[in-house]
């Protein structure tokens, strides 16, 4: 996933790993996440394949490696990007499925904690929300950008299900401990 992934954001232009890293952290971050250490192995095998080429930024003194797209790294990406759609799996659902055999208490933390980060992430989507609001406002056609700006309303309503979703499953808990003790 993540070569197709460095694929997409050289459409856009060349970069170097580090601006890739950063892309993805403000972006798509909210669902993928990437390590410097999966990057840059990620990149070579790109360059190996001969979908990726590489090249030191002229006059840095870092020797800063730009990467930029070949054609057939243009192709298998556009190639990727057409196939069917595939359902994702879901950790989270798997390990509440199995929640019954935690005690109560534990139960309990890691639920308040999940619902924590949600907080934290649904804040966070609203802060982008805002940004890209006014970066869409200031460019001359902002439909170019749809299915970007939609995948940021996507995750503001799934973090909020999920968010809903916790709150039940917390309240359940806790009725069916109230219902244990009488």
């Amino acid at each position: 996933m993540l070569e197709y992934i460095i694929l997409g954001l050289l459409m856009e232009g060349n970069m170097s790993g580090y601006d890739m890293k950063k892309t993805i952290d403000l972006s798509i971050g909210m669902f993928y996440k990437a390590s410097f250490g999966s990057l840059y192995p990620a990149l070579k095998r790109l360059t190996d394949k001969e979908w990726v080429s590489v090249a030191e930024e002229e006059g840095n003194s870092k020797n800063k490696k730009i990467y930029s797209l070949l054609p057939a790294g243009r192709e298998s990406f556009i190639l990727w990007l057409g196939e069917p759609l595939a359902l994702s799996r879901n950790e989270f659902l798997v390990r509440v499925f199995f929640y019954d055999y935690l005690d109560d208490k534990t139960r309990h933390l890691r639920l308040t904690e999940y619902m924590h980060k949600l907080n934290q992430e649904i804040g966070r989507l609203h802060a982008v929300e805002q940004i890209v609001a006014g970066e869409l406002a200031e460019i001359p056609d902002p439909q170019k950008h749809y299915f970007r700006v939609s995948v940021l309303s996507y995750g503001k309503h799934f973090f909020n299900m999920e968010k809903e979703y916790v709150e039940q499953l917390i309240k359940g808990a806790e009725q069916n401990h109230e219902n244990k003790n009488q």
